[in-house]
């Protein structure tokens, strides 16, 4: 929709999941990482290959919380946030999948954790280091590379990333 000769961007909103999300949740994994299983071959860490009864383990965990990613209404990604300690959070498995990537979807659900986690001080992330654009969008957000890696096999490299949020 256009409004004063600019397109007006989609409201991005996050709904909590309950367990009835895992199906959902599970399938928008599939869509966003099965490009990235194809190219590195990460078959013990990526997404895209956890059966649907270990991400409901994972949403059963304790200081764990779902997300479901909406844009305009429609479920087009999710997000896990798992409380670490007091005031320190840990940012995983967040997808966006692939016909609703590059719409700035991803920064606007980053927003809207910090605003429901208003308690937090830091956030962390991994992310592969050959991705560019991942880490181009967490840089853009005020991550910082901490200088950890972990080297899941000889094509793919995780690297880890922090956010100090002064209060």
């Amino acid at each position: 929709m256009k409004l004063g000769g600019t397109m007006k961007k989609s409201e991005v909103t996050l709904s909590k999941a309950t367990l009835e999300d895992a199906a959902d949740i599970h399938a928008m994994q599939l869509q966003a990482f099965m490009p990235l299983l194809e190219k590195y071959q990460d078959y013990e860490t990526n997404p895209a290959n956890e059966t649907l009864e270990r991400l409901v383990e994972r949403m059963n965990q304790k200081f764990v919380d779902y997300y479901i990613i909406r844009n305009a209404g429609n479920a087009v990604g999710s997000i896990r946030v798992k409380k670490i300690e007091e005031h320190h959070y840990w940012l995983g498995q967040l997808c966006v999948v692939p016909q609703s990537q590059g719409q700035g979807i991803a920064q606007q659900a980053f927003a809207r954790i910090e605003e429901i986690y208003s308690d937090a001080k830091t956030w962390g992330l991994a992310t592969v280091v050959q991705e560019e654009r991942n880490c181009y969008l967490y840089e853009k957000l005020g991550y910082r590379r901490t200088g950890e890696t972990q080297q899941i096999n000889d094509r793919l490299t995780l690297c880890f990333y922090e956010k100090k949020l002064v209060k």
